[in-house]
């Protein structure tokens, strides 16, 4: 049965590489709504991710299709990937390098939560989970930010940032770091697991203290 990855993010497609299972990559060109008012961000998380993997179920019968959507939240809000003042999609317009450094902005020296949400789809039905994570960012500089965003690399991530980044923008991470990355593989795993793929005992742990993927970053 193919694995197949509703996702264009070389991150995700770095992720799920570590479990060593051969797998096709299928974007779902999904368009993404963050909608205003109150919802749950996990609950969000997992509709969006859910809702992608039933996209690539379409063209690929019979596969178990995996994806995934992360949302970052501070306080009430949820970021989305930074966008122009009619909320038109990611570019290098002015507009949006400016809603990716207000972003940058309005997250530095604070803490907030990263969701993320997974989906698992195959012909027998679909899984879904959803983490969450607390990152704090250390209190980088103006300087810093323009050069960042005039790099182009926040432009296509939820809350323009990427934890991973040569910007190294956050100063300590609580939980699943994976999950901030943009697939946790601990969840994923759990997921997957039912569908009896040859999955390799030890590769995560549900503490995040002493998980091979995440020790180390948690601070």
């Amino acid at each position: 049965m193919s694995l197949v990855l509703a996702s264009a993010s070389p991150r995700r497609r770095e992720i799920l590489g570590r479990l060593g299972l051969p797998f096709a990559v299928e974007p779902s060109a999904l368009e993404e709504e963050t909608p205003g008012g109150v919802v749950e961000p996990a609950v969000l998380a997992q509709e969006l991710a859910l809702a992608k993997a039933q996209k690539v179920a379409a063209r690929w019968p019979g596969a178990i299709i995996v994806a995934a959507d992360t949302l970052v939240v501070d306080g009430g809000d949820i970021l989305g990937k930074p966008r122009d003042a009619t909320g038109g999609p990611q570019a290098r317009g002015g507009r949006v390098l400016e809603d990716a450094a207000a972003m940058l902005r309005r997250l530095r020296g604070r803490e907030h939560r990263v969701v993320t949400g997974v989906a698992v789809v195959e012909p027998g039905g679909h899984r879904t989970a959803a983490l969450v994570s607390r990152v704090f960012m250390r209190p980088y500089s103006e300087e810093e930010i323009a050069a960042y965003v005039a790099s182009g690399a926040p432009l296509d991530k939820a809350g323009a940032y990427g934890i991973q980044d040569a910007f190294q923008p956050a100063a300590a991470c609580h939980g699943c770091y994976l999950n901030v990355v943009g697939l946790p593989l601990c969840a994923l795993v759990e997921l997957l697991r039912p569908l009896g793929l040859p999955i390799p005992e030890g590769l995560v742990s549900q503490d995040p203290t002493t998980c091979p993927q995440c020790r180390g970053h948690n601070a």
